[in-house]
């Protein structure tokens, strides 16, 4: 299940963000997007659980967590429609 995670703090790492949601399960893959011309995070990133009962635990418990200087909003990601 591909999780969004919205409101980061610019300084929040890729590591920070999968040693967060590790502890609910193995993840997929962790991405922070990140600006092409400054470098620095877009404030948002996406989470890849393999396991959907993994997934909802780490939305219902991280949701609304502090992280850095803000709480984060994660949520399941919309799919994109297929072209």
């Amino acid at each position: 299940m591909k999780l969004l995670v919205r409101n980061l703090d610019r300084s929040t790492t890729e590591d920070e963000i999968r040693v967060l949601f590790e502890a609910f399960g193995p993840l997929q893959s962790c991405v922070i997007v990140m600006d092409k011309t400054t470098g620095q995070s877009k404030g948002f990133g996406f989470v890849e659980m393999p396991n959907p009962g993994h997934a909802k635990a780490a939305i219902k418990s991280l949701n609304g967590a502090k992280v850095g200087a803000s709480n984060i909003r994660v949520k399941k990601a919309d799919e994109k429609p297929a072209e």
